[in-house]
């Protein structure tokens, strides 16, 4: 059984009737806009992971959880947040391929992935419109915004190697670990549970998962990660695996990310990160960071609590 199965077994069959619909109605809401970014949206959704985001949101509205349209439509507009941003940030990359398939800004151009990340953009907010909760509106539009700033804070660090760990951390949480907190608020709030409750679990569970994605794209393989290993030093993105192997090795200490320009290069470095043990020592943060997760958690329902243990605890069994 998948972590995923494993998951909605626990919230049981609710949870997985709710997904369901999350699915249709994402489907739904990116056609009407012309073929092209009809179809560009379809693909960039159909791409998604685990769903991990909207999965947060069913379960943070309780054990079994209420079927309501607005727990859905919550559901559904963080996913889209998500689905945006991912192609914003090929866009500004120049990223040929995602999850082993090629980009919107690979298939369509520049302009075209532009209008595809905003029409998800304008279709998340449109979801939360119809459930008339300006509490939503608010708990997302917070985490888009911190999103553009780590966006921003990311091209700012580009190929500096004086980066460090703090602002790193800083970085993954405005870029990844405040959509986690947003769905787990956006939950809270439909299933009628304070939404700061939740927030600290969601919050460390997404910087973990930021984390563990970083020592992924040093230790591959491609075949796996639908991308060649280290293309975050190709864009210059500094990450905490690189960071904690300049500690522990002088040749990398001195590297100028900047002359990391192929993706031969690249493998080479990430080989030399990897024989310093900095992968290591980078995952057991990121399991520190679930147990800390897990120990945030309020007092709940203990089917709810066991449910979002096990979506903690499947942040870093992804990876094993």
């Amino acid at each position: 059984m998948s972590a995923l199965e494993t998951v909605l077994e626990a919230g049981g069959p609710a949870v997985e009737r709710l997904m369901d619909r999350v699915e249709r109605r994402m489907e739904a809401v990116t056609a009407g806009y012309g073929a092209a970014l009809a179809r560009y949206s379809r693909e960039t959704i159909h791409a998604g992971g685990k769903r991990l985001r909207p999965l947060l949101v069913c379960l943070s509205a309780g054990v079994p959880p209420p079927e309501s349209d607005g727990l859905v439509q919550a559901a559904v507009a963080v996913e889209l947040v998500h689905a945006a941003t991912l192609v914003h940030d090929d866009v500004l990359d120049g990223s040929a391929l995602r999850r082993g398939r090629p980009t919107v800004v690979a298939s369509g151009g520049r302009k075209m992935a532009t209008a595809t990340g905003d029409l998800l953009f304008a279709r998340a907010f449109a979801e939360l419109a119809r459930g008339r909760s300006p509490a939503s509106v608010t708990v997302l539009s917070r985490a888009s915004s911190e999103l553009a700033l780590g966006e921003l804070m990311q091209r700012a660090d580009a190929f500096d190697g004086a980066i460090q760990v703090e602002r790193y951390l800083q970085r993954c949480r405005l870029k990844t670990a405040v959509l986690f907190r947003a769905a787990c608020e956006l939950g809270a709030l439909a299933g009628g549970i304070p939404s700061t409750s939740l927030a600290p679990f969601g919050e460390q569970i997404g910087l973990a998962f930021q984390i563990l994605d970083d020592v992924l794209d040093v230790s591959g393989p491609p075949e796996r990660t639908g991308k060649p290993r280290g293309a975050d030093l190709l864009d210059g993105t500094i990450t905490l695996p690189l960071i904690e192997a300049r500690n522990r090795d002088p040749e990398l200490a001195a590297l100028e990310v900047g002359l990391v320009r192929s993706e031969r290069d690249a493998g080479t470095v990430c080989d030399r990160i990897a024989a310093t043990g900095a992968l290591d020592a980078v995952k057991e943060r990121a399991l520190a960071l679930v147990a800390d997760a897990k120990s945030s958690l309020p007092a709940l329902p203990e089917r709810q609590r066991a449910a979002l243990e096990l979506v903690a605890n499947g942040v870093v069994e992804r990876y094993a």
